[in-house]
């Protein structure tokens, strides 16, 4: 079935449901318009951060300044 086709079904259903049961179905449709929108705005977000360098400081390898002698109180 075509985009179209569903769409055409769809409505025809939605002519033959009385006024709350219609409301629900509004309710509904744009409940799964904004949980689609947040997925590609979470997924877009997340490709633009793994491109991003802000974080490259933490990949740098860097030498310990403290070791286990500086330690004054040792947990028991």
């Amino acid at each position: 079935m075509t985009r179209e086709e569903l769409i055409k079904k769809t409505i025809l259903y939605l002519n033959k449901l009385p006024g709350e049961k219609l409301v629900e179905v509004h309710d509904f449709a744009e409940y799964l318009l904004a949980r689609s929108e947040n997925y590609f705005l979470e997924e877009n977000i997340k490709v633009l951060s793994e491109k991003s360098e802000s974080l490259s400081f933490l990949e740098n390898e860097e030498e310990d300044i403290y070791s286990v002698s500086d330690v004054k109180e040792k947990y028991k």
